[in-house]
């Protein structure tokens, strides 16, 4: 159902891969909520996925970005602003990527050079992308961008591997450009901590499927949903959040202030 929360808004949404993923849930409530946005992510995560089905039922142009590249971004954030006809209000950052993950690699045992491709993919892109933002002038006052990333960032989830280090990385940087952000045109800057999900990357990570369905035993209202996490999003994105900066905000049903919960012990 749409109020009309972000009518007139533009924006920019990366990282929608396929259905399953939260940045296309999230493009899809944008364009419900009355916003026109575009839509970006790599070449190769678009050869891969599904976006440009997401184009056409959107009606939303595809610019494809390395966001680790400063030249890519520099286009993409140009570019936004031409086919939407001004300064953007929004921009989601859902990029992550470990290939020591993929490759089955151990925290004790990484491959620091696959380390740092992970870490310009998942935390400095994140820092890229507000950087030439920022240098463009092309934020509209009181807009907000939001990047996704994961409660492993404060607590210790073995499998979750590098990434920890990695989403730590992303929401500091949410904080020190946020201070810069708001500075400059009371742009406000935040990060979600999302439940386990059911997305491509998410499955991705060894005992996911276990870890799921203890996260979701744990917390008291079960997981958040790909669904429940872009409307967060959506509300983010909308006038009625215009004071809430430099936060990292937990979306994971109770799970994070939880200790034990009974439900666990129950067979």
């Amino acid at each position: 159902m749409s109020n009309n929360l972000l009518k007139g808004k533009r924006g920019v949404i990366s990282g929608a891969l396929n259905d399953q993923s939260i940045a296309w849930k999230v493009a899809e409530k944008c364009v419900e909520q009355g916003a026109t946005i575009v839509l970006t992510n790599a070449p190769v995560a678009m050869r891969m996925g599904e976006i440009n089905a997401l184009s056409e039922k959107l009606n939303a142009k595809v610019i494809a970005a390395d966001a680790t590249d400063m030249n890519d971004l520099d286009k993409l954030f140009r570019e936004s602003q031409e086919v939407l006809g001004g300064k953007l209000d929004f921009v989601l950052h859902s990029i992550g990527m470990s290939v020591n993950v993929r490759k089955g690699k151990s925290y004790t045992d990484l491959n620091h050079e696959w380390s740092k491709n992970s870490i310009d993919v998942s935390a400095l892109s994140f820092h890229k992308m507000m950087q030439v933002l920022y240098k463009q002038d092309a934020m509209a006052d009181w807009g907000s961008i939001l990047a996704l990333t994961y409660m492993a960032a404060q607590r210790v989830f073995p499998d979750y591997n590098e990434m920890a280090d990695i989403k730590a990385m992303l929401e500091s940087i949410g904080r020190s450009f946020g201070y810069h952000m708001g500075t400059k045109s009371k742009v406000r800057v935040n990060t979600i901590s999302q439940s386990p999900t059911w997305t491509t990357a998410g499955a991705g990570v060894k005992g996911f499927k276990e870890f799921y369905d203890y996260a979701d035993k744990m917390a008291p209202l079960g997981n958040a949903s790909a669904e429940s996490c872009a409307d967060y999003c959506i509300a983010m994105f909308s006038d009625l959040t215009r004071m809430v900066t430099m936060q990292n905000l937990f979306h994971d049903g109770g799970f994070s202030n939880m200790g034990m919960n009974p439900a666990i012990l129950e067979q």
